[in-house]
């Protein structure tokens, strides 16, 4: 060794076993703490949920003939807010109940995403155990409840009743459901839980939500089509409130925050058991009969009469929908088996069979929060009927999913000679 040349270090190696409560401390300290950071993040949901509903009541007020002064957009908006997670309000003109599922779905998607950052802040990816994820989800429901229960008491006047209690324990729950679902996402337990689930459920589950989205999805283009048809009607509508170009779009996003309700009620009437438009009101494809319809541009695409013999090929759109998820589902199977002969009938027909009660299931719940009442009178009944929707889907979807997955694994069985 050279006189000019450094002597080498000696490094002392530290034991694995004594390094771990370094890390775990380290994990522990960054980020914020997991309260306030539930606090911002559910806050800041709030916000960017409840902002369209604010635009929408700024100019849909701007119709009334009565001033609007800045208090009434807000107190109007924010119970607009409160009604798309299922908060009751009470109203001079009786109770609403309608929910505007479009500004629910964005606001289960924020408050997902407020999980996500409160489980960062807990470490819950880092953690072995579930419990970071749960107290997560339980600060974000939290959270959203005291936000919740303050608005209501807020927003509350005399001809504007929010029930308080009602308000924090639907948020809680709305908050517990949607924010724990974003913490176990963040916490990576969706794969670690998902193997334990049998593959024939989650076969069924899949090709049954698959199933349903086509159907809305059938119901939206439909509703689309209709609305295309009748847009002179619609336009019309507009034109009489002499509302100027803000009440207009006012109205228009009315009409956008309610379009996934419209796409089930789509869905329903593709389906068979159509919906109503008030009470003793009906609209389907073999019986429309209709009262004074409210004054919604987007309700010029209802029909005023049933359906012809040619439109009523329309009806077999349900049947298709489970004959595509049914195609999906052995298409699947057969690429996961590489081989026809690999794949047991059934595997195939037990997640076949389970596919139509599950596409009934999911339309039945989505026609449950699709509909409510609009005031009192004959406003108190609008949307689909549950029940028959999802045991009619069941059935006819359920047909369909069963004969294609059948019908392609046979024909692959035959192709492969076996």
């Amino acid at each position: 060794m050279s006189a000019t040349q450094d002597p080498p270090t000696e490094t002392r190696r530290v034991p694995r076993e004594q390094r771990r409560p370094r890390e775990s401390v380290a994990a522990k300290s960054t980020g914020a703490p997991l309260v306030l950071a539930a606090a911002v993040t559910t806050a800041w949901a709030v916000l960017v949920s409840a902002t369209p509903v604010l635009l929408a009541a700024g100019a849909v007020l701007l119709i009334s003939p009565s001033p609007t002064d800045s208090e009434a957009v807000l107190r109007s908006g924010f119970a607009a807010w409160l009604l798309a997670h299922g908060v009751p309000l009470k109203t001079d003109l009786g109770p609403i109940g309608l929910t505007p599922l479009a500004i629910s779905v964005l606001a289960a998607w924020r408050v997902s995403r407020a999980g996500v950052h409160a489980a960062r802040a807990a470490a819950a990816r880092r953690s072995r155990s579930v419990v970071p994820a749960v107290k997560a989800g339980a600060a974000v429901a939290l959270a959203y409840g005291v936000y919740g229960t303050v608005l209501a008491l807020a927003v509350s006047t005399a001809g504007l009743g929010v029930p308080a209690l009602r308000a924090g324990l639907t948020m809680a729950v709305f908050g517990a459901v949607t924010g724990l679902a974003g913490a176990l996402w963040e916490g990576g337990w969706h794969a670690r839980w998902g193997p334990l689930v049998p593959a024939a459920v989650r076969d069924g589950v899949r090709t049954g939500a698959v199933a349903a989205l086509l159907v809305i999805a059938a119901g939206a283009a439909a509703t689309g089509l209709a609305l295309a048809l009748s847009a002179g009607v619609a336009t019309d509508m507009v034109r009489e409130y002499r509302t100027g170009v803000v009440g207009q779009a006012g109205l228009t996003l009315v009409c956008l925050v309610y379009a996934p309700n419209l796409a089930v009620w789509g869905a329903s009437y593709l389906v068979g058991p159509g919906f109503a438009l008030g009470a003793g009101t009906t609209v389907s494809a073999g019986a429309v009969s209709l009262g004074p319809v409210p004054a919604l541009p987007v309700l010029a695409a209802v029909p005023s009469r049933p359906l012809s013999a040619w439109s009523g090929l329309l009806l077999a759109v349900p049947l298709v929908a489970g004959m595509i998820a049914g195609w999906l589902l052995a298409r699947r199977q057969l690429r996961a088996a590489n081989q026809p002969r690999s794949g047991a009938w059934g595997r195939l027909l037990v997640p076949a069979l389970l596919a139509g009660p599950v596409a009934g299931a999911a339309l039945g719940l989505a026609a449950l929060a699709s509909g409510g009442p609009v005031g009192s009178g004959r406003l108190t009944e609008m949307g689909a009927a549950a029940w028959p929707l999802a045991g009619i889907a069941a059935a006819v979807m359920g047909a369909g999913v069963v004969a294609a997955a059948a019908v392609t694994k046979g024909m692959a069985t035959r192709r492969h000679g076996l």
